[in-house]
């Protein structure tokens, strides 16, 4: 197993432990709808289906990215490309990286054949590599976007992370002009505020998934792994580095109304959702909520998306909305550093 195989196989095992997830949280326990005792309508009126990259999605949630290059993590990989085929869910595959050195077969297109499927690099990898590393990621997986996710607090912690960030918004701009797909910007848990997204934005880019502090604290497992006494020392103030997921996405959405955002970071359950819906976000991502899943079958995954849309449901109906365009507008209570 290469060192790159290695620390895909820890992160899958760390990242379904407790004390790797951020203790506290990711806002959304601070924020109360209005409940609306005289709905108005069945349950069965709810409509939850949704638009995503010019396509028909059944509800506004993708599965986020997880992992990959590892063998452990394929057989995640087709759990989730299965589920997101049989329920019409997006799905973002892990950094696809190691399979491309490798040359380790990728599936997800063959267990999802007619799915939304999203590739996924490193943004330093683009500076070192360029265009061709993403034109391959894509046709690997015939992706319909690509994903190019940012993550300089873990790069800092990881042995051997990429410490030279000279030119990687150059080498994103570079993908959008010229890639045949669509490129979606993401974080990976401290969140991208507002000042990035306008240089994103400049950049070209029109999706940005703002992955805001409040759920897999990736500094955390990466500082677990991390043997040098020295390094863990220099790390350790920077653990909850970031701004909460609803405090970003609500930052983010005014200072960039026409920008398409995906809230993620601490979306646990269908409220979350429903929360980042109403902050802005036109579609969500969850990723560790379909972990546990995942390691068991197909079938636990499209169980675990189940859930989720039912308790989407269950918001809409208790707020009075029969659509996903009521619940932006539905009355919303949170703490007054957001304006809500």
């Amino acid at each position: 197993m290469t060192d790159i195989n290695s620390r895909k196989a820890d992160h899958i095992a760390l990242a379904s432990e407790a004390k790797h997830q951020a203790a506290q949280g990711s806002g959304f326990d601070l924020l109360r709808f209005e409940p609306n005792p005289l709905p108005q309508m069945s349950l069965q009126d709810i409509k939850l289906d949704s638009d995503f990259l010019e396509r028909p999605v059944a509800a506004p949630f993708l599965i986020g990215a997880m992992t990959g290059g590892c063998n452990n993590g394929e057989l995640i990989n087709k759990h989730l490309a299965e589920a997101a085929q049989a329920c019409n869910i997006p799905m973002a595959v892990g950094s696809q990286r190691a399979a491309l050195e490798s040359g380790m077969p990728q599936a997800a297109r063959r267990c999802a054949p007619s799915a939304i499927l999203l590739g996924n690099l490193g943004a330093t990898q683009l500076q070192h590599h360029g265009l061709d590393l993403a034109r391959r990621a894509v046709d690997a997986i015939e992706a319909n976007a690509l994903v190019i996710h940012l993550n300089p607090l873990q790069e800092l912690i990881q042995p051997n992370g990429d410490r030279d960030w000279n030119g990687v918004l150059e080498a994103i701009q570079q993908c959008a002009a010229k890639l045949s797909v669509p490129v979606i910007v993401k974080e990976v848990g401290s969140g991208i505020g507002p000042t990035s997204a306008k240089k994103l934005m400049g950049a070209g880019i029109r999706w940005i998934e703002v992955a805001g502090r409040g759920g897999t604290n990736w500094a955390s497992i990466e500082l677990d792994r991390n043997g040098s006494e020295r390094e863990r020392e220099v790390a350790g103030p920077f653990i909850d580095w970031g701004m909460d997921t609803v405090e970003i996405l609500h930052a983010v959405h005014a200072a960039c109304p026409t920008l398409r955002l995906i809230g993620s970071g601490g979306v646990r359950n269908g409220l979350d959702i429903a929360r980042c819906i109403r902050l802005g976000a036109e579609m969500t991502a969850l990723a560790q909520p379909f972990l546990a899943p995942a390691l068991i079958s197909t079938e636990a995954v499209i169980e675990k998306i189940s859930v989720l849309e039912e308790q989407l449901r269950w918001a809409m109906f208790l707020t009075g909305s029969e659509r996903l365009s009521d619940l932006h507008l539905a009355e919303i209570n949170g703490p007054a550093s957001i304006g809500l």
